[in-house]
């Protein structure tokens, strides 16, 4: 009971007039250091508003700072917050901020108190209420996909003003149904920034007086203010607005001019109407728009969010249908992400507060007169309250995760609480799906979004090209009509129903490389160092998607593999040139050519952790069975659906717990057991490997070849990949196939066909390594006491075994499953994508005179 009192103390201050023991015994919130003769904080404050506000916590709950000769106290605790804006709601009315438009606009919903306030609210309520929001959802739908039909394949936006143009747009569409001319839509947002800076300008004079001066700031915001009046008359007196019946009587004008002001009991004047209307139309327009660039950016640097959110969308909002608030729901994963850019980036960089009376925040006492300032952007990047607070992750949000909302307060608490939440929400869900079901923005270099802070936290240099995203399978993949489809024809426009040549490698030859449209350079000899004049095809061409991928977009998906295996940590950035060397996304290009976008993302980040990891074991964790069980065994766990989230998790680990989410989402749970299943054999490869060396039972020496081709099958990890040509392609393959024991054989054969390959190519690289290597050729040496070239040459013959074998079987799978092409002709393309890339990847270079460790 003597908590549970203390902490209403702290949260529900009394509401009768406090006696001189509580706020004796008060302190005085501290002085923040630093503060400079004549100016206080006021430099630290302009030069580096974000960082200077959030450094201010570690000095206490409530911080004093001096701003000229003017001394206001910064609360950084949100419970504080929290308390202020609700509790203290009476006593400590909003403060110089919002005072700046008082004067400029009228008493209205924003800038009013008390019985006035409370009076409005009610007024204006009824726009947004449960009742309207479908009818406002369709609004949103509309105006979004109107402005984004308007866009052309390769227009370069100014996502910060396309966003502030469509975000206006929709406040004018849904609540004045009105639309403004596109001279008034330009004046408007031209004028925003003029009308923010002397709000934040005029809101720290020493003396209210030097607002009325001639300065180039102040005339600038008064011709802003006069802007903006006359483009909300506009809407405010259009048809619509005005009407008395009909349509109309839905309108907030409408609603305005309907009501009775019930402290004079007379109809609201136009003044009132034009204030709440321009309430509306700021509130409305800079808050979104800024938050739907930074959705944006963050989607551009984490298309994984990306792909699941389509994901999403494909299944609880499909294309073409008009989205409801129980659609909106539904999608559990969206909102997370569109929580976390909120949260990341809070538009409100800093509001006011004065205490009217003597007040208690916490242990501080605060005096009357006493302005209070505190940041929604600072407090919401916390660290106490919000682990890696810089960092997008919109799962701290899943599963009720996240924090309480006394530390969440981006439309504010209290009575004074943003009466358009919902409808914003809504608005960031409903733009962002019709925004990113039809196009693919593409970063342009050098020009993704910075900070620029005024009394709002503003996204502006944000440029991207746009791709046209084509239209979308039920599961998120492109659907055969579409660009990204899949071919009609075989690989290389042959028939599948004939097999592929597989011509018998010479023994002078190595492996041969398959032919394709790219024509990649002919391979190494691993053997010899030698580039042979020719090599005859063991295959045919892998298959050429419908739509040429663009000639970047492997480079760009390298680039954002690097940025994310470092952030992740897999990776120091003096790692990352000779690790770039094995060009990974290169055999991802080969292997999977119908690969785009997020789907691309997620299949090089994959090879690439998986790739990291295998390195892992040729050091100690390779020779050590219990090394290599504490980094594998809580991989797996993940696969058991292991919630995890302690500290001390490695960041393998948590990379991994992020690929398997991407690799899942939107996926059947058939499919989702299947690949948790081989993955799990995949990563048992690992600790069995080292157990085999540490007794000394390694291939040829208590381990037989056929043993030995087991545990190098699962462990090339082609299973888990054949598996994500499903997750590529939008759909599982059919399940008939899946139950086929032919299928069963095909997959096996592709994946001992990529391992032998592997092999070859790998052979001098494995050699070297401290324990005795699991490679198939070093294996039929030790076995059969064979010559290195003989073992090179059964190897090859294998290969070319598995590949015939492989069509023959492909033959038969598609007589019996026809739909199941696309999955048959995948497997194919794997091998050839092995082939190629092996042949010319840096990754199995040995260095001249490296010696075996």
């Amino acid at each position: 009971m003597s908590l549970l009192t203390e902490t209403r103390k702290l949260i529900v201050p009394p509401r009768t007039a406090p006696g001189p023991s509580p706020l004796a015994r008060a302190a005085v919130p501290p002085l923040a250091p630093g503060a400079l003769p004549g100016l206080g904080h006021a430099g630290a404050l302009l030069r580096d508003p974000l960082g200077f506000l959030g450094s201010l916590g570690r000095h206490g709950g409530v911080v004093r700072i001096r701003l000229g000769p003017r001394t206001v106290c910064v609360v950084t605790d949100a419970r504080l917050v929290h308390t202020l804006l609700v509790a203290l709601a009476h006593d400590c009315p909003r403060g110089a901020v919002q005072d700046t438009l008082r004067t400029a606009f009228g008493d209205g919903l924003l800038m009013s108190e008390g019985q006035a306030h409370r009076d409005r609210r009610r007024i204006i309520q009824p726009a947004f209420g449960p009742d309207r929001m479908g009818e406002y959802l369709a609004v949103m739908q509309q105006v979004t996909e109107e402005r984004a039909a308007r866009w052309r394949p390769g227009q370069v936006l100014d996502v910060a003003k396309e966003m502030n143009h469509l975000a206006l747009e929709i406040v004018t569409r849904s609540l004045f149904d009105a639309r403004l001319s596109e001279d008034a839509t330009v004046a408007f947002h031209r004028a925003l920034p003029d009308l923010v800076k002397g709000q934040i300008v005029q809101s720290l004079y020493p003396n209210p007086a030097l607002a009325r001066l001639p300065l180039p700031v102040n005339r600038r915001f008064d011709d802003a203010v006069r802007v903006l009046n006359r483009v909300v008359d506009q809407a405010v007196n259009g048809r619509a607005a005005t009407a008395g019946a009909g349509a109309g009587r839905r309108t907030l004008p409408a609603l305005l001019r309907a009501a009775t002001d019930p402290a004079t009991g007379c109809p609201l004047t136009e003044a009132d109407v034009r204030s709440e209307a321009i309430t509306m139309f700021g509130a409305g327009t800079e808050t979104v728009s800024t938050t739907l660039t930074w959705l944006l950016d963050e989607l551009l640097r984490h298309p994984e969010a990306e792909a699941r959110i389509l994901a999403e969308l494909d299944e609880h909002l499909p294309a073409g249908s008009v989205p409801t608030p129980e659609a909106l729901a539904r999608l559990t994963y969206t909102r997370s992400v569109t929580q976390e850019v909120v949260r990341l980036h809070a538009p409100n960089a800093f509001l006011m507060r004065t205490a009217q009376v003597p007040v208690e925040l916490g242990p501080y006492r605060v005096p009357a007169g006493t302005e209070l300032l505190y940041s929604l952007t600072a407090l919401h990047r916390d660290p106490v309250r919000y682990p890696e607070p810089m960092s997008f992750r919109p799962e701290r949000w899943q599963d009720g995760g996240g924090t309480g909302r006394p530390s969440f307060l981006p439309f504010g608490a209290g009575k004074h609480k943003c009466i358009g939440e919902a409808f914003a929400w809504a608005e960031l869900t409903v733009a962002a799906a019709a925004i990113l079901r039809r196009w693919r923005p593409v970063a342009v270099p050098g020009a993704r979004a910075r900070e620029v802070v005024w009394t709002t936290v503003q996204a502006q240099g944000l440029r991207v090209r746009l791709a046209p995203r084509g239209a979308r399978s039920p599961r998120g993949g492109a659907s055969a009509a579409s660009p990204e489809g899949d071919s009609a024809s075989s690989p290389g426009g042959a028939s599948p129903s004939s097999p592929s040549p597989a011509a018998s490698p010479s023994p002078a030859s190595p492996l041969a490389s398959p032919s394709s449209s790219s024509k990649p350079t002919p391979g190494r000899c691993p053997f010899t160092g030698t580039t042979p004049a020719s090599a005859p095809a063991a295959v045919t061409a892998p298959t050429v998607p419908a739509g040429p991928r663009p000639h970047d977009e492997l480079r760009l998906a390298a680039d954002r593999h690097a940025d994310w295996v470092v952030r992740r940590g897999l990776l120091t950035p003096s790692e990352l040139p000779r690790y770039r060397a094995y060009a990974l996304h290169e055999l991802i290009g080969h292997a999977f050519p119908r690969a785009r976008g997020a789907e691309l993302d997620l299949l090089v980040d994959v090879l690439g952790w998986f790739t990291i990891l295998d390195d892992r074991f040729d050091g100690p964790p390779g020779r050590h069975p219990g090394e290599a069980h504490a980094l594998v065994d809580p991989l797996v766990a993940v696969l058991d659906g292991s919630s995890g989230g302690s500290r001390s998790e490695s960041r393998l680990l948590l990379a991994w717990r992020e690929l398997w989410d991407r690799q899942t989402a939107s996926m059947s749970p058939e499919w989702r057991a299947r690949a948790a299943r081989e993955w799990r054999a995949c990563l048992a490869t690992f600790p069995a490997e080292a157990d085999h060396r540490a007794r000394g039972t390694v291939p040829a020496l208590g381990l037989d070849l056929t043993d030995t081709m087991l545990l190098r099958r699962h462990g090339s990890c082609l299973y888990p990949f054949m598996n994500i040509l499903e997750r590529v392609h939008g759909a599982d393959a059919p399940a008939a196939l899946h139950a086929d024991p032919a299928l069963h054989r095909l997959r096996a054969n592709t994946a001992d066909a990529a391992t032998l390959i592997n092999d070859l190519y790998s052979l001098k690289r494995e050699e070297r390594q401290a324990g005795a290597a699991f490679n198939t050729v070093l294996t039929l040496q030790r076995a059969h006491g064979c010559t290195r070239l003989r073992a090179v040459h059964a190897v090859r013959a294998r290969v070319a075994r598995l590949r015939q074998e492989s069509e023959e079987l492909r033959r038969e799978l598609l007589h019996r499953h026809p739909a199941g092409r696309w999955y048959l002709d995948g497997t194919r393309e794997l091998v050839a994508g092995v082939q190629a890339w092996t042949s010319t990847s840096d990754r199995y270079l040995v260095p001249d005179g490296a010696r075996r460790r």
